[in-house]
């Protein structure tokens, strides 16, 4: 009896694994598939990267099937660009970039963004290159010794994000050293990216089946009839990311400073002052994720200094033409990203609030010269040249009464006044006016 049950036994175990794998799997196969789906259009600056790395970190934690990152953009910051990539090279969930919609591009940081995902897909008439780097200190150069030096930095870094995942990096290193950009069916030819997929249905199923390497092993998709669930930026990301532009970031400094110049001209106003400073706070916010050139940011400041100086001492016009000068120069040379125009002031928000600055403090100088130039109307000196009438007779080396705005005078004159006749006056002391007859 003994040898049966062992007998028995031996063969209910296989057939117990076997049934606790197939529950297993049963119940892992019932398991619904996520892929999460995230959005960056524009600049990469570092509050998409705070938002590209927190959706990272989030699909790990919910053991997605994968995460899409949605990419058109015209480039970016450095910085931000390293952070994203730092990420996406050690995620433990699989991540799939698509250059999409139709006439989006990868282009500078994007490049980068995109070799460093699992999985490279574009969209129908798309393109990816021009990955030339502007600068990494956001500093000034100019004998081209600290640009070389950031070309090969950067050269040797997209070599080696483009050699992790397997694709061509002899094309990464050119699309550094040389601008160069190709389409998407191009990108397929040359293995820079991996598929074309006109739609994002089409993405999922092409991707479905597919191995890729994570920092933790390997992971097969199963992508194909999984849930897509967006997730967009919340409204502070939104609100950041729109501030953090170079232009908004711009004006808003702009209305920060004449906010405060304001509440300094009319001490008391006080909705000036307090606007101003919000302005202020949320331009230095902008200016930080951005890369400042110091030297603008100075010349701005002088400028505005400038035009309080012309409000005080009366110049002429000097100060006030130094000060559009000085904003002007100041201005054009905020921010030090030149070659990226996402990056850079607009040309014409400069001129429009340059000239803008110009024709307030020209009217105002305008208006201080006319009040200074324009004859007094009250206290003594209102009174010379106005005209009254005598109440009395008023002799040469004796005193009479003069009627002048109103009020009673006391009034001498060289001339001989007879009673009731029109006067002018011509001298003030004290309480007593001098006066001539008007014929």
């Amino acid at each position: 009896m003994k040898r049966v049950f062992l007998f028995l036994l031996t063969l209910a175990l296989p057939l117990a694994s076997g049934f606790g794998q197939s529950a297993d799997t049963t119940v892992q196969s019932s398991r619904p598939r996520v892929v999460y789906l995230i959005d960056v259009d524009g600049v990469i600056n570092p509050i998409s990267a705070e938002y590209i790395i927190r959706n990272i970190a989030y699909a790990e934690e919910q053991n997605a099937e994968c995460l899409i990152i949605r990419l058109d953009t015209p480039g970016g910051l450095l910085e931000s660009t390293k952070d994203i990539v730092k990420h996406m090279l050690s995620a433990n969930v699989p991540i799939v970039v698509y250059v999409s919609p139709s006439g989006a591009g990868a282009v500078s940081a994007g490049v980068f963004i995109t070799l460093a995902a699992h999985i490279a897909a574009m969209d129908e008439g798309t393109n990816i290159g021009a990955a030339h780097p502007v600068n990494i200190q956001g500093q000034a150069d100019t004998s081209g010794v600290m640009e070389e030096k950031v070309t090969n930095w950067a050269s040797a870094y997209i070599r080696s994000i483009a050699e992790k995942r397997g694709r061509n990096a002899e094309w990464a290193e050119q699309a550094v050293r040389k601008s160069i950009s190709v389409t998407e069916k191009e990108a397929v030819k040359k293995h820079v990216v991996d598929l074309v997929a006109p739609s994002l249905d089409s993405l999922l199923n092409a991707i479905d089946g597919r191995e890729v390497k994570l920092a933790s092993g390997t992971k097969v998709l199963h992508t194909r009839g999984a849930t897509v669930v967006e997730r967009p930026m919340t409204v502070r990301d939104r609100i950041l990311y729109k501030i953090s532009h170079p232009t908004v970031a711009y004006i808003l400094l702009m209305l920060g400073i004449y906010g405060i110049f304001f509440e300094l001209s009319n001490p008391g106003a006080i909705l000036p002052g307090v606007v101003g400073v919000i302005f202020l706070i949320l331009a230095f916010f902008a200016l930080q994720t951005l890369s400042v050139n110091y030297a603008g940011l100075l010349l701005i400041l002088f400028a505005i200094l400038l035009f309080i100086l012309e409000v005080k001492i009366t110049s002429y016009g000097i100060l006030t033409i130094g000060g559009i000068v000085s904003m002007v120069i100041g201005s054009l040379m905020l921010f030090n990203n030149y070659e990226v125009p996402a990056l850079r002031i607009s040309l014409s928000v400069v001129l429009a609030v340059t000239l803008t600055t110009a024709a307030f403090f020209i009217f105002a100088l305008g208006m201080a010269l006319k009040a200074k130039l324009r004859k007094p109307t009250t206290g003594k000196e209102g009174l010379i040249g106005e005209i009254g009438v005598a109440l009395t007779r008023i002799a040469p080396g004796s005193e009479g009464q003069v009627k002048v705005h109103g009020e009673i005078w006391t009034a001498w004159s060289d001339q001989s006044i007879r009673k009731g006749q029109k006067v002018r006056v011509v001298e003030v002391q004290g309480l007593s006016v001098k006066v001539e007859p008007v014929s």
